[in-house]
């Protein structure tokens, strides 16, 4: 059997992220999808003493207001040093900061190189897998050839990729045909975000819904017991973000 699950990329994505991830063979950035304002695309949020706060990277949209995610440029390059001021002033005392601090910094300074908001988050998204230790294969909506219509051209990925299951998120499902799906042999499955144990989280009251990051410097190897798929067999990911 294989799954494919095809999500727009976003920065620094949250757990939910990373657990439809991996539970897929293949993943695809599907960037070829429009560009939406005020989204995860280009943000997201983290746990401070004051409560959430949002990260956010500037990018160009006046006069491109039906600019492709693939398309999005960076407006300001400074924003990566911003953002890692604001990480580690909020967890300088997770008790993971420092095991993920040089890696982390690092990516920052790297994605200060990059023009393109798609580049910035396949960065991030490939880096917090290998931190998991996730292996599943990422490629881009880019690298297939495409038909129109919403649900048709997740299909015919699908079938580009021999898939037998095509994972969703919720979302999805007010759009998405599954009948055309069944019509070619390719089961849909919807994924579920409900039950995730709570972590310990150094900026209580406790919030699910932010990146990813706070998992990792909060939980550090045992961050993939708060996936909802579980360790599985994979290594922590540990030594790989040293």
């Amino acid at each position: 059997m294989t799954t494919v699950a095809i999500v727009q990329s976003n920065y620094i994505p949250w757990k939910g992220y990373f657990d439809l991830l991996q539970r897929a063979d293949e993943f695809v950035l599907y960037d070829d999808m429009q560009y939406t304002r005020r989204d995860w695309r280009n943000r997201n949020r983290i746990k401070t003493r004051n409560g959430l706060q949002w990260l956010t990277i500037p990018v160009e949209v006046k006069g491109r207001f039906e600019q492709k995610i693939k398309d999005t440029e960076v407006s300001d390059r400074s924003w990566p040093e911003k953002h890692w001021k604001s990480l580690t002033h909020n967890y300088s005392k997770a008790p993971h900061f420092r095991d993920y601090r040089d890696r982390l910094e690092a990516l920052y300074v790297q994605a200060g190189k990059l023009d393109r908001l798609s580049d910035v988050n396949h960065l991030f998204i490939r880096a917090i897998c290998g931190m998991l230790g996730i292996d599943t294969r990422i490629t881009w909506s880019m690298d297939y050839e495409l038909v129109d219509g919403k649900s048709e051209r997740l299909l015919g990925l699908c079938r580009t990729l021999e898939a037998n299951v095509y994972l969703s998120g919720p979302a999805a499902r007010g759009y998405l045909d599954e009948n055309l799906f069944l019509a070619s042999g390719i089961q849909v499955q919807w994924m579920d975000y409900g039950g995730y144990p709570e972590y310990p989280q150094i900026h209580p009251p406790f919030e699910h819904g932010v990146t990813a990051l706070d998992l990792l410097l909060n939980a550090g190897p045992e961050s993939p017991r708060y996936l909802l798929g579980g360790p599985r067999a994979f290594a922590t990911g540990l030594e790989s973000a040293r």
